[in-house]
């Protein structure tokens, strides 16, 4: 069971500077592209130069060169959202850009027979590098030779043991070397090394999963398509009504008609609903963030309240990464004096190794203990010892290890052997101290374990678990939401964790059976809850698997195994404690690592979808009726019966100034899937009852004689405004103080606009016939009637299509057709 040290080769002089520089020419440096798969010139793209932006771009500024800037205030809410969408994804590309999970900026090599420092891409393929304790390794290599060194490779494969590494094992970038130390022949770098190809995958470039984006984005395309054959009957139309094309081009009467063409395609664009959605994830975000919560993508507040399966890696994340003694066990009839002493020896030793730093505070450090002979722990015989002599405190020869390493299989050591046996399956690490009166002499050289020993005491660890872990899983479990542990620990040992916050499993499923078939893979993730010895790429392919089967994932940890997993998940949260390279592809980061975070942002996320898609119904109720009107005032060749500076005021008082309250007024319904349908189907109606009542006063006006042009716009605006209001009044329900004073001040603000003397020269309002103002009041009031119809029988529709799924998990799925 000797560790046998590799001496280094005398003839290892490693790489000449010629050697160097026609590597360096080939190619082959450890240099790692620094961008994302995605150029700012592409967010520009395809943020600002689409159909849609140009169609908005071209009539503003068809708008200004007429001379009627009073009727192009919607560009501004065209240039804020164009804005918002750049500035969104420029911030996910940067956080890419800067991932890094190489921190060490130099590294040690052998050139010419020298050692030289050199920077981390200077490192070239075939170069010899000096590995130290507390070195990180630079790119992935091969070991010439080793002194008792061990590397840390749990930042990158999720494994919390130090790996023992010999002559010939590969010690791969991105590990730390925590003891001994040893040279190594580089094999990859840069791209083909482990780290290059962890980082280019985690800065392949992607938005976070929004169903809210998404199903406006489509809505949007939609209304891109309908506007290419609307927009030639709109235009025609209104030349039409001021004579026809020549003479309305020949009298300048052609301005008027462009005046109408784009107010009727500017009220069909709901501008102020994408512009409405970014400011209302915009303030979650900065709500978030008081509480400790970074958001680095908007949608990201989203994104929580509709997951319904939530993987979480045990470092980290349930526990905080530390051990703690659990108990001792009494395996001796008598008890050698000195023993606790011994163990604080231990826990006080300075290359103590993870687990024995435990003992450090439990048990007492006796100065003048002082053992004369050492042999240090070492992960490859997983035991250390200490002679000490006799006449001090604990005499005798002691051994620290693992049970099955230290204790021979004899009858002696059976009911020692057992009970570790015992514990060990409950998933809980197991040492036991042995004694022996013996003092032979210990050999660091030739590390043999002395005879005559005997079991003094077993001693269990466990690690750290978050006070918050159980409370917050618990708030998971009763919202439906689906756990799956994931860790690239021993199964039973994450299943013991598991357990411990109120996750009840008999075993943990070992990774290393996992069939690569991702629809096999599928079932065993619908079956299965912790999993065990999990790679990395594992990690990822195990998301994916879940979302074959329409779920929506979010993914936690804190290492940099972790971060493909979470780059591939719908969400990807990261701890405090997480690795830099790992918060980079993050969606959310948990500032201060408190795991019971993650209810609040449910909350606030429930909020968001559920206001959203309230004030979604305001501007999509606007959205069919501009298109409604705009194709019927279009077939029968009438003047457009607004002008855009009167949707712009009317839009903004019964639509975009009360939906900015809205959306960020308290919401705790929860997540449904269907947004985008649920908003259509008030919307449509509802715009169709306005579309109505406006063909219907324009028909009064002309069949009475009364002039079709300011007097039919003034009637038309005072219908709209009444309908429009009490489309505000249904949806803000149910009512309570804050929302009645929302209502009554745009009541107060509409009616101050249409008698104050200078809004109504802006807005180029005439009065009325008493006749025909009577007809417009009437007109709107029927039109508010079928309104407050509508609502009720769509909420009574969706009550009961909440009933029929009342299965919390089944409304938090993806929709197939994403």
């Amino acid at each position: 069971m000797a560790t046998v040290a590799q001496a280094p080769a005398a003839d290892v002089k490693g790489l000449s500077t010629l050697e160097v520089t026609a590597r360096v020419k080939g190619g082959l440096t450890n240099v790692a592209p620094n961008h994302s798969s995605r150029s700012l010139w592409g967010i520009f793209r395809s943020n600002v130069l689409t159909l849609f932006n140009g169609i908005v771009a071209g009539s503003f500024v068809l708008l200004l060169l007429i001379g009627q800037w009073q009727d192009a205030l919607f560009g501004f809410a065209a240039v804020g959202n164009a804005l918002i969408g750049v500035v969104q994804e420029f911030r996910a590309k940067r956080s890419l850009d800067r991932l890094a999970i190489l921190n060490a900026p130099r590294a040690r090599v052998r050139r010419n027979g020298l050692i030289e420092d050199v920077d981390i891409q200077d490192v070239v393929l075939d170069d010899v590098l000096i590995l130290r304790a507390g070195d990180q390794v630079p790119a992935d290599a091969a070991l010439l030779f080793a002194v008792g060194l061990e590397a840390d490779e749990s930042l990158l494969t999720g494994e919390s043991a130090a790996a023992n590494k010999i002559m010939g094992s590969e010690v791969l970038s991105g590990s730390i070397i925590v003891s001994g130390n040893g040279e190594a022949i580089v094999t990859r770098v840069g791209m083909d090394s482990y780290v290059g190809r962890l980082t280019s995958e985690a800065k392949r470039f992607t938005l976070v999963h929004s169903e809210i984006r998404q199903d406006l984005n489509r809505f949007l395309g939609w209304i891109t398509l309908a506007l290419i054959p609307i927009i030639p009957i709109v235009a025609n139309s209104q030349m039409q009504s001021h004579g026809g094309w020549q003479v309305a081009l020949s009298t300048g009467a052609w301005k008027d008609g462009a005046i109408g063409a784009i107010a009727g395609i500017i009220a069909m664009i709901p501008l102020g609903l994408v512009l409405m959605s970014s400011v209302a994830f915009a303030v979650s975000a900065v709500t978030m963030a008081r509480q400790k919560v970074l958001v680095q993508e908007l949608a990201s507040v989203e994104g929580l309240a509709r997951v319904d399966v939530l993987c979480l890696d045990k470092t980290g994340t349930l526990t905080v990464g530390q051990l703690s003694l659990d108990t001792t066990h009494v395996c001796a009839e008598i008890l050698p004096s000195g023993w606790e002493k011994v163990l604080g020896w231990f826990g006080a030793d300075p290359n103590a190794n993870v687990t024995a730093r435990c003992l450090n505070g439990p048990f007492p450090h006796d100065e003048t203990l002082k053992p004369h002979a050492i042999i240090p722990f070492s992960s490859a015989r997983k035991w250390s010892a200490i002679s000490v002599s006799t006449g001090t405190p604990g005499t005798g020869t002691w051994v620290l290890g693992a049970p099955e390493f230290v204790l021979d299989h004899t009858p002696a050591h059976k009911h020692a052997l057992d009970l570790a046996g015992k514990l060990a399956s409950t998933g809980q690490r197991t040492l036991v101290l042995a004694h022996t009166v013996n003092l032979p002499p210990l050999n660091p050289e030739d590390p043999l374990l002395p005879a005559g020993l005997t079991a003094v005491v077993l001693l269990t660890f466990r690690e750290t678990l978050r006070n918050d872990a159980a409370r917050t899983l618990s708030f998971f479990r009763e919202e439906g939401v689906e756990l799956r542990i994931i860790s690239g620990d021993d199964p039973r040992t994450v299943a013991s964790i598991a357990g411990s916050v109120g996750i009840a499993v008999d075993h943990g499923f070992d990774a290393r059976q996992l069939p690569e078939d991702p629809v096999e893979l599928a079932d065993v993730m619908e079956h299965h809850t912790v999993f065990g010895r999990v790679t990395p790429e594992q990690k990822r392919e195990m998301v994916r698997a879940l979302q074959l089967r329409g779920h929506v994932v979010a993914m936690t940890g804190d290492g940099v195994n972790d971060a493909l997993a979470m780059k591939e998940a719908d969400l990807g949260i990261a701890m405090d404690s997480a690795a830099a390279a790992t918060k980079a592809v993050a969606r959310l980061v948990l500032l201060d690592g408190r795991f019971d975070r993650l209810p609040g942002v449910v909350a606030e996320g429930r909020r968001v979808i559920a206001n959203i898609e309230r004030v979604s119904m305001l501007f999509l109720t606007k959205t069919v009726y501009a298109v409604l009107l705009s194709v019927t005032f279009g077939l029968v060749l009438w003047d457009f019966p607004f002008l855009p500076r009167q949707l712009s005021v009317t839009d903004g008082l019964t639509i975009g100034i009360p939906a900015f309250f809205l959306a960020l007024m308290p919401n705790s319904r929860r997540y449904q899937a269907g947004f985008l349908r649920r908003s259509l189907s008030f919307a449509v109606p509802a715009g169709v009852v306005v579309a109505l009542c406006v063909v219907a006063i324009n028909l009064y006006a002309r069949q009475t004689g009364l002039d079709a042009g300011a007097s039919a716009r003034t009637g038309s605006l005072l219908v709209l405004a009444i309908i429009g209001l009490w489309v505000l009044v249904v949806l803000s329900r149910p009512l309570d103080r804050w929302r009645v004073l929302i209502i009554l001040v745009m009541y107060g603000a509409l009616t101050a606009l249409l008698s104050i003397p200078l809004s109504v020269t802006f807005l180029d309002l005439v009065p009325l016939a008493p006749d025909h103002l009577a007809a417009s009041i009437l007109t709107g009031l029927i039109g508010a009637l079928a309104v407050e119809v509508l609502f009720r029988y769509h909420r009574h529709q969706l009550t009961a299509g909440s009933v029929r799924n009342s299965n919390p998990v089944s409304s938090l799925r993806r929709p197939k057709s994403q």
